[in-house]
């Protein structure tokens, strides 16, 4: 600590208000209102409102989540939502209160324990504090330096942004058929889309005869046991249609001659996992060998290995493990995200596990398919608490078919562009990751005392109202007992 600097307490430089009065009473808001009204939470501004009573204007003031200790300092009159946060005062008229906010970012503490901290804990912290001449130069270079660094995390965040709709556009040429026009003008063998459309059919009908053999030997098996418990459903073949209605295809993009529209359900097999048992944390169904797989998991990796919870033999019993190489599908939550299951696994009805019929369709270009649709298909799920769609809106998602040759040099063209954007994109979020570490640096040596030049300190030396932190302490505290509180 500089010499002339003191230390003191939080509780010694700011009081706190309970917000109580001012909270909002209508929950009408509008962006034609003028008055905010603020949250503890991320949100912030929660919106706007049109209440004239009982606003907040004694500004500025710092804005302290009580539960999770976050600060906003707030320069503009306001409203709250709740009481779920203190309003915090300067005790002083000789406070710094920007000082103080800058101050308190560079606090950390554990909020784990789910109760109220300013009283408890955050009241009586320590704070470095300078001469005010100082403290006002601090403040200002701090804000010189935020400045530089926000105006440069802004333009990687639109790089980022650029790259976002840079991959959209690849995808979406992808599945135009355009990535590889160059290619398909050289090939002299690739199939009309009549004779892919036949191998499909055909591919489908082979697949229900094998299904056909497996529920008949099921059955006799079935009736060999006594014909104990539900007899095995029959499975259903489902219509083929060569030709879509043009109602189906209307607001799609035109594909090549050798290329067309038609159901995700014609290219595999797609099943919803199973978690028959309820209730769904039944404690009989953990804790064995076999990997569960959750939504969560499906959209944090491409290859999923990672997991948190395990099946038993009586969770496996009432379920179904999935075999490596499945490609998952989130129909619930996380709508239309997927992941590759990179071991054996369950996984709850909520995903769907998707088997490609080999000789048709890589599974490859699927995923990428749901890469390129996800905003789309997550905007066919009903408006509910949790976001949902079926089975039945899945396999009647309409894609585009080419020949399983043309896929595999998609799938190629796809991945030689877009490794190159995540490869930038992995750049900015380790920019981005600096750019807060050199946040948390900058404000590290503003509180050493190691942000101003000599230069600068000899300035703030000279003016009329430099004294020692301690005299000024001691003025301050001098006020605080002289001074009249806000009205609760």
């Amino acid at each position: 600590m500089r010499k002339y600097w003191i230390e003191a307490k939080l509780e010694d430089m700011l009081e706190y208000i309970q917000p109580s009065n001012y909270i909002v009473d209508s929950v009408k808001y509008s962006d034609n209102y003028k008055i905010p009204v603020l949250t503890a939470g991320k949100t912030f501004i929660l919106g706007y409102t049109n209440e004239k009573h009982n606003i907040f204007s004694e500004v500025p003031v710092i804005i302290f989540d009580d539960f999770t200790t976050a600060t906003k300092f707030v320069n503009f009159r306001f409203k709250v939502k709740s009481s779920a946060m203190k309003i915090l005062i300067p005790t002083s008229n000789l406070v710094n209160l920007k000082y103080v906010f800058y101050y308190m970012q560079t606090i950390r503490h554990n909020t784990d324990t789910h109760k109220r901290y300013w009283i408890s804990i955050f009241s009586k912290l320590g704070i470095k504090i300078a001469p005010l001449p100082e403290q006002r130069a601090i403040v200002t270079k701090i804000e010189e330096l935020f400045s530089k660094l926000d105006n440069g995390i802004d333009n990687l965040k639109k790089a980022k942004e650029k790259l976002q709709i840079y991959r959209q556009a690849v995808l979406k040429k992808a599945f135009e058929g355009d990535l590889t026009k160059e290619w398909r003008d050289q090939q002299a063998d690739l199939p009309s889309a009549e004779e892919l459309l036949e191998k499909i059919k055909k591919e489908r009908e082979n697949y229900y005869e094998e299904q056909l053999k497996d529920w008949k030997k099921a059955v006799s098996e079935w009736e060999a046991n006594g014909k104990v418990g539900k007899r095995p459903s029959k499975p259903k073949m489902r219509e083929f249609k060569s030709i879509l209605d043009s109602k189906e295809v209307l607001e799609l993009s035109d594909l090549p001659k050798n290329w067309f529209y038609n159901f995700l359900a014609y290219s595999g097999e797609l099943g919803r996992g199973k978690s028959k048992h309820r209730p769904r944390n039944d404690s009989i169904l953990f804790g064995g060998k076999y990997p569960f797989i959750q939504t969560a998991e499906v959209k944090a990796q491409d290859v999923i290995m990672e997991y948190s919870q395990t099946y038993s033999d009586f969770g496996l019993a009432q379920s179904k493990l999935w075999p490596k190489g499945t490609l998952c599908i989130t129909i619930a939550a996380n709508i239309a995200e997927t992941g590759f299951l990179g071991i054996d696994a369950c996984f709850p009805d909520s995903v769907v596990g998707f088997t490609p019929f080999e000789s048709i369709i890589d599974k490859r270009y699927i995923d990428y398919f749901f890469k390129f649709a996800k905003m789309k298909i997550s905007s066919w799920a009903p408006a509910t608490a949790q976001k949902n769609i079926n089975l039945n809106i899945l396999e009647n998602i309409i894609i585009p078919y080419c020949c399983l040759k043309e896929q595999i040099q998609v799938v190629s063209e796809i991945e030689t562009r877009l490794s190159v954007c995540d490869n930038v994109i992995t750049n900015i979020d380790e920019g981005l990751e600096k750019a807060e570490a050199l946040r948390q640096s900058i404000l590290k040596k503003a509180f050493e005392g190691r942000l101003l030049s000599k230069e600068e300190l000899e300035v703030c030396r000279r003016e009329c109202d430099w004294e020692t932190a301690e005299k000024l302490l001691d003025r301050i505290k001098n006020e605080k007992k002289e001074g009249t509180k806000y009205e609760q």
